[in-house]
């Protein structure tokens, strides 16, 4: 049996000097995860994005 999938994409908002606070990610993390969601992915620090990126996936 397959399985089909819904993913999220959330970018964690950064400062003026490119960094973000641990508790802005920790609060994202909490959030999705009572929703439901599973972090599957960081991305982190592209040439166009500085901000990380949270992939997020759960059962459709």
């Amino acid at each position: 049996m397959s399985r089909n999938w819904k993913y999220l994409v959330v970018e964690v908002k950064t400062g003026l000097m490119g960094g973000f606070k641990l508790e802005a990610l920790q609060e994202e993390l909490d959030k999705h995860g009572r929703s439901g969601w599973e972090l599957v992915n960081i991305v982190h620090a592209t040439p166009t994005v500085s901000s990380p990126t949270l992939v997020f996936k759960k059962e459709a």
